[in-house]
């Protein structure tokens, strides 16, 4: 009985030691084969980082503001007697733009000349009787001074019809009309807007870091969406002395010749800044960047070897020091060299050392100047 128990716990430990020895082989495979195992290529495209020269500019966003712009207004109340002007029409300064009714002022002047002139008589009437010693200096003198405080009468009333003519105080370009023949104004309400439109300037606010390089005399060079293949160029005329607090940017005005008009107060711009020579760089699609908060980087593309010894192509992660972008393309200023072959699609899914496919049938836009569709 004891033997066939020994020979029972013989042969189950047999076979257990057995099944182990199998199992230990088997996990030996595994971790060699997950040791082994390369994930498959990512598919790919690139481009062959080449050296270029791009002219050293700065860019901002800019708002258009008329050298002169005001709202006409009525200085004294009064009614619309007559209008000289047609909306969107171009005066010179001094033309008459409309006139409120004087009907009452008129009258007034008429009473206050009338009562100059017998002022005047009686002053002259003194004056006669002074050098007969008939009157006293006191009367001769208040004779003389009823004489200038009407006159002085008479002059105020003729500045108040003289201020009843709207006239425009500079040549320009008038808005539209926002009064109507017959309506009653108040002081201070507004007839048309007039705008000096040539030249014209353009404000954009630049980071303070730049400020030292917003010299007055340099090039600005302007273009608008609504405005297509025009460029416009002017020159820095003022620099702000302060600070914005709450953007930490420095307002910069420039000087435009706008002869056709074609740009209008208020208008949205692009100005570009030049600031000296060109400088060298890398351009770059976009897309190739890899952005991050401890540094922006590209994919290099370049042959490895896996830890068996086997070749294989391969990217490597490269931080890069970036510049301005233009259109499609971004400016590599440190970082890569020329002939580089770096990845331009497919940046997220990467990894350092990962495997690629390069595929460059459809490759991302690289265009410094695109054009929207249909444009």
């Amino acid at each position: 009985m004891a033997k066939r128990m020994l020979a029972m716990l013989a042969v189950t430990a047999l076979i257990v030691g057995g099944l182990g020895f199998v199992k230990f082989r088997q996990i030996q495979t595994a971790i060699g084969q997950a040791a082994a195992f390369q994930p498959p290529p990512e598919a790919v495209t690139t481009i062959v980082a080449a050296a270029g020269e791009w002219p050293a500019t700065l860019n901002a966003i800019g708002t258009m503001a008329a050298v002169q712009g005001v709202t006409v207004s009525a200085d004294l109340p009064g009614t619309v007697d007559s209008i000289g002007f047609e909306s969107g029409q171009i005066v010179r300064e001094g033309e008459v733009l409309a006139l409120l009714d004087t009907r009452q002022e008129q009258a007034q002047l008429a009473a206050a000349e009338a009562q100059r002139e017998l002022a005047r008589l009686n002053y002259e009437r003194m004056q006669g009787l002074l050098s007969g010693s008939v009157i006293s200096q006191a009367e001769f003198d208040r004779a003389n001074a009823d004489y200038r405080q009407t006159e002085a009468r008479a002059g105020e009333t003729r500045a108040a019809i003289e201020r009843k003519t709207i006239r425009a105080p500079f040549s320009g370009v008038l808005g539209i009309r926002r009064v109507n023949l017959g309506q009653y104004m108040s002081a201070g309400d507004g007839l048309v807007t007039l705008q000096s439109m040539n030249p014209i300037y353009v404000n954009f606010g630049v980071p303070q870091q730049s400020v030292t390089e917003m010299r007055t005399g340099r090039t600005v060079r302007v273009t608008a969406e609504e405005l297509p293949g025009v460029e416009f160029t002017g020159r820095i005329t003022a620099v702000d002395s302060a600070v914005d607090p709450s953007t930490r940017n420095v307002q910069i005005q420039a000087t435009l010749a706008n002869p056709a008009g074609k740009l209008r107060p208020g208008m949205f711009v692009k100005a570009a800044v030049a600031l000296g020579a060109a400088s060298a760089v890398v351009a770059l699609p976009a897309s190739a960047i890899s952005y991050a908060p401890y540094g922006d980087s590209v994919f290099v593309v370049g042959d490895m070897k896996d830890p068996s010894g086997a070749s294989y192509r391969g990217v490597r992660q490269q931080f890069v020091k970036l510049g301005e972008s233009r259109g499609d393309q971004i400016a590599v200023v440190s970082g890569l060299k020329p002939g580089d072959e770096v990845v331009t699609s497919g940046v997220f899914k990467l990894r350092n050392g990962a495997a690629v496919l390069v595929n460059n049938r459809v490759r991302p836009a690289n265009n410094p100047a695109p054009k929207p569709e249909n444009s």
